[in-house]
């Protein structure tokens, strides 16, 4: 039985309404790919966040009494709220209905995903750092602990045993990381003579079904979001050049930076790699946003400077609506042919970019063409000793 959620967003200065509804879209295919059915969106106009209840005490209530009457058993915010917002929204609602914000809903389908050791201690890190700040409202039933006789001083609460308990959790953590780290550098090292190819994308535009249709393996893909975690490397071998590819977890916009932080390792195969495949699902709207979000994560890991090809998957899936000839309105997004797509993105990145379908291998040997001439031009420079398979 799937859990009802319903989604809460803001419009604010910064925020169209447009947007609002394109984040609340992408909010509820999280909340899908976590197990719940979306059942509303609460949308609410202000300059900036409330700060006692995130969207105004009139529209919670408005919130209260649909949750009330329709027995939703989720609340998710598109923002993160702050421990204080958390306490009140939890106040009002007295364990009626879980409350999340999008932060927790992301470590919870990571918590979900991870498979390795990696990826599983990367996910308890950003999930006790997410944590510590918020511990309060678990122990609001707790009266502080007299201190006595031979006790130190006042005596602790439950509170600061607790807060000490995942600091130090938190830092055998970053010691395993660090181990693991280690480890993962080793194995890298042992990649010698071979060119590394990263394929970095936001999350759902499909680099999994490439990395499977280029290296003819089976990694995990699916039309769901994070559905890969664990970065995965193979061999490919095209015509007599062959090289590594690394699939990578997906980017997502509002990553929460606990995260980020926490999965710097499983990017460092992107930062160490010599060229990057930028894929990009061309049949969401809002793709030029996601390649927006995906170029200023890449230079936050300082990885801008690096080859890299631009590569618009999913044509088979794109759709527009064509304008009437006696239509005098201005030309939108929503009126632009694959045909008038691709004149425009080769005459902005000086062709430096293919349009492919993966899943159908549309326009797959061109691809692959590309990549023999790109990585051989590498290969030949890094290591100008090493002869090709043949």
């Amino acid at each position: 039985m799937l859990e009802k959620a319903v989604l809460i967003g803001l419009i604010t200065p910064t925020v169209t309404h447009n947007q609002s509804n394109e984040y609340l879209e992408e909010l509820a295919f999280l909340a899908k790919t976590a197990g719940a059915k979306p059942v509303k969106n609460f949308t609410q106009r202000l300059l900036r966040a409330d700060n006692k209840t995130f969207i105004g005490k009139g529209k919670m209530e408005e919130v209260f009494s649909f949750v009330k009457e329709n027995a939703i058993d989720v609340l998710i915010f598109d923002d993160d709220l702050t421990p204080s917002q958390l306490k009140n929204v939890e106040k009002i609602f007295s364990g009626k209905c879980k409350i999340l914000d999008r932060s927790n809903l992301i470590l919870d389908i990571f918590a979900s995903r991870a498979q390795t050791a990696q990826a599983r201690t990367q996910v308890e890190l950003a999930q006790y750092q997410y944590l510590l700040p918020r511990l309060t409202r678990m122990w609001t039933h707790l009266e502080r602990q007299k201190g006595g006789i031979g006790m130190r001083g006042p005596g602790e609460t439950q509170i600061e045993t607790d807060r000490q308990i995942i600091r130090d959790k938190i830092s055998l953590l970053k010691k395993k990381l660090k181990k693991i780290d280690k480890q993962a550098f080793t194995r890298r090292k042992g990649r010698e003579h071979l060119i590394r190819v990263a394929l970095v994308g936001y999350t759902n535009a499909g680099k999994s079904t490439l990395m499977n249709k280029l290296s003819k393996s089976d990694v995990f893909a699916e039309n769901k979001l994070f559905a890969t975690l664990d970065t995965t490397v193979r061999k490919v071998v095209i015509q007599n050049l062959p090289f590594l590819l690394t699939d990578t977890v997906g980017f997502i916009r509002k990553l929460p930076h606990q995260l980020v932080e926490s999965f710097k390792s499983t990017l460092d195969e992107v930062r160490e790699s010599d060229f990057m495949i930028h894929l990009v699902d061309i049949s969401n709207p809002n793709f030029e946003d996601h390649i927006e979000v995906v170029n200023k994560t890449i230079s936050e890991i300082g990885a801008q400077d690096k080859p890299m090809i631009l590569v618009f998957n999913k044509i088979d899936s794109y759709t527009y609506t064509k304008k009437e000839q006696d239509d005098l309105t201005p030309v939108t997004k929503e009126n632009f042919s694959l045909n008038d797509l691709k004149d425009s993105w080769m005459s902005k990145i000086n062709g430096n970019v293919m349009f492919i379908s993966a899943l159908h291998k549309t326009c797959f040997e061109e691809l692959r063409e590309e990549l023999y001439i790109r990585i051989k031009k590498l290969h030949e420079v890094r290591y100008p000793y090493n002869n090709f398979l043949y």
